[in-house]
Order: structure tokens, then C-alpha cells, then sequence
């Protein structure tokens, strides 16, 4: 039995019931994998049902606010993967007349549509023999082939890649991109890999030269750059009830098209006192006479390179802020829960 075959065969007896997996819907894959990206199946699969359930067609996501597909997106991170879902969903819908690309040439010409996602909608929705090459396939492919070079590097990419396009099975190519993902993600896992019951352990490089455990190499990260963040939740006595501002983040940086609160970000990480007596605090409430209720504990927050550490400052006003930021908005609190928020908010709302 050639490698496909037993890679096809093995994914017939272990495969996940997954619902993209029973559509050649090019809408449905391409959502599935762009929710997938940087996600676990477990976390995602609920965020593909959402999203299938409230946009059932590409035109729907395409029609749909910005602010409600970001909503719907809050808590999956990487929160350009929902701009870009929705840029695209736009641009098939408009201008293609809601017909995808069919090629992994034109697939690639999408936005947020890279060489992955691209081979993986070409040939689960078209069958066509592009090679997917994501986590889980490089895996299994520096393991068995016994690739030791570094695979953040572009050249050790592009020697996974062509060992994939020559594994591919022409007749099948989906069922075999499906089946080496599946492969990676359940038997050929990071860690604990399930070695001693693997159909490939024979042929398998990192078994029989016991290094398992060193296959695949990455070379180290880049530092993680740290943020001080300090949130002023400001509530504004206004009629019976509680208002709060909220700020929309507009800027090129984390969390664009999502609210928090004002921020004041310092160099490090200050005292209240401090803070409090900054030329920032006296610009954001000029002759406001603002009465600080709590300083809450700091919040760290990992993202992929920074580490957030952030303070929330509960505040109160009586009478409004000069507005000296137009992404601004005076909201009541009952009416934050309608709006997309960073998880690290989430959390801060969750403690209170």
C-alpha cells in the first residue's frame, strides 16, 4: 500500500464528524478554514455554527454591519482574520457575483487567502491536487521524512511543501489533505504523540532514530514585547441609568474594530498616585472633578508577541467629557454586551 492509500485509510477509520467536512460549499470551507486558523476544532466548531446559522450565504456575511460580524467573531482572537473575512466575503459577493475562484491561483488572490487556505478550499470544494500544508502536515512530514532543519525558515517550508505535492493522491486530493491534517492532529500529535499504535511507524524517520520529541525544530521566537495599559471605565451620573464611555479601536495596532475603554498607555507599568497626577488623566477630564471608586489588580494578557499588563481605573463623572477623541462613545451599561470586545475587557467585566 502507497503512502496516500494507507494516510486514506487510516483517516477512514479515525476521522473527526465534523460538518465541513460533509460540503463541497466553497462559502463553508472557506469559512471553516479561516475560523481555523490559530484555532483548536474544539473552540471553533461553535464559532463555525454561529456563523453558518447567522450567515448562511456569502451574500449574508457580505450585507451584514461590521461591528455584527465582529461581535459574532469576539473571543476567537487574531481579530484581522474577521476583517478580512468580512473584506472578502464583500469583494466574492459584489464583484464575483458570489462565485469563488476555483484555482489555487486565484484563491491566493483573496485577502486573508493564503497558500494554505487557498489548497485547502481548491481541493475540498473543486478536488483539485494542491497540497495543504499547515501545522499538523508539517509535523507528520519532518517526523517521517526526518526533516531537522528549522521550519520557520522559508527553504525547510518549501522542502515540506514539495514532498507534500509529491505524496498528494491525484484522484483524491481532498480525501489526502483532509486525512495528513487529521493524521497530525490526532495521532501525530505535538506532544504524546500516539508513536507505539501509528501505521507509519515503520517508514517513520523520528521513531526509528528515537526523536520524536525533537521533530519538527523551530528556532527560538522573537522577544515579547510588553504593554502598560491603564483602562479608565468612567460611569457618567446621567437619569436613572448607569452610563459608561467606551472607545473604538480604529488605529493600526490589537483589537482594531473592537471597543474598550479610554486608555492612558504608559512606558511601564505606574503607580495610581502617580497616574492620576499624569498629563494624560488632566487632559481626559479637563475640568471634570473625577471621583476614583476602585483601582482594580493588574491584568495580564498574553498575546502572540505582547504581553499586556492592564489596570482599570473606575471613575466616576457628573458631567460629560470634553470629547477629545471622536471613536468615543457615551453608551448604557446595559448596552455593553451588544458591542464586539478584546477578551482581556471580557475578563475584566467577567471579575467584577
Amino acid at each position: 500500500m502507497n503512502f496516500a492509500a494507507q494516510i486514506i485509510n487510516w483517516y477512514g477509520k479515525n476521522k473527526r464528524d465534523l460538518p465541513w467536512r460533509k460540503t463541497h460549499d466553497p462559502y463553508k470551507i472557506w469559512l471553516s478554514e479561516i475560523i481555523l486558523q490559530q484555532t483548536r476544532v474544539e473552540q471553533g466548531l461553535s464559532y463555525y455554527n454561529k456563523f453558518i446559522e447567522t450567515f448562511p450565504t456569502i451574500h449574508d456575511l457580505a450585507n451584514a454591519p461590521t461591528d455584527r460580524v465582529m461581535k459574532l467573531w469576539q473571543g476567537l482572537g487574531y481579530y484581522s482574520r474577521a476583517r478580512n473575512l468580512h473584506f472578502t466575503a464583500q469583494f466574492v459577493s459584489n464583484e464575483l457575483n458570489g462565485v469563488f475562484p476555483e484555482t489555487f491561483e486565484k484563491l491566493r488572490t483573496l485577502k486573508g487567502v493564503g497558500d494554505y487556505t487557498a489548497a485547502a478550499i481548491a481541493s475540498f470544494a473543486f478536488n483539485k491536487a494542491s497540497a495543504v500544508v499547515d501545522g499538523n502536515v508539517m509535523r507528520v512530514i519532518t517526523r517521517i521524512f526526518g526533516i531537522t532543519e528549522p521550519i520557520n525558515v522559508v527553504a525547510t517550508k518549501k522542502e515540506i511543501i514539495k514532498i507534500a505535492e509529491e505524496l498528494i493522491s491525484l484522484d483524491e486530493p481532498g480525501l489526502f489533505n483532509q486525512a495528513m491534517m487529521e493524521f497530525g492532529a490526532l495521532q501525530c500529535r505535538p506532544a504524546s504523540p500516539a508513536c507505539q499504535e501509528c501505521c507509519m511507524k515503520k517508514i517513520c524517520f523520528a521513531w526509528q532514530n528515537k526523536m520524536v520529541e525533537d521533530i519538527p525544530f523551530k528556532t527560538k521566537k522573537p522577544a515579547v514585547k510588553k504593554r502598560y495599559l491603564n483602562y479608565l471605565v468612567i460611569s457618567l451620573n446621567k437619569g436613572p441609568k448607569k452610563h459608561l464611555y467606551i472607545k473604538k479601536r480604529m488605529e493600526n495596532d490589537i483589537w482594531r474594530n473592537l471597543y474598550d475603554f479610554p486608555c492612558i498607555e504608559t512606558i511601564g507599568q505606574l503607580e495610581p498616585e502617580t497616574l492620576i497626577l499624569s498629563a494624560e488623566w488632566r487632559s481626559m477630564f479637563k475640568r471634570n472633578k473625577p471621583v476614583v471608586n476602585h483601582v482594580s489588580e493588574i491584568f495580564k494578557h498574553q498575546l502572540t508577541h505582547q504581553m499586556i499588563y492592564a489596570r482599570f481605573y473606575e471613575v466616576t463623572i457628573k458631567s460629560p467629557i470634553v470629547a477629545i477623541d471622536h471613536n468615543i462613545t457615551l453608551i448604557t451599561q446595559e448596552n455593553l454586551k451588544k458591542y464586539a470586545i478584546p477578551r482581556l475587557i471580557e475578563k475584566y467585566l467577567q471579575s467584577l
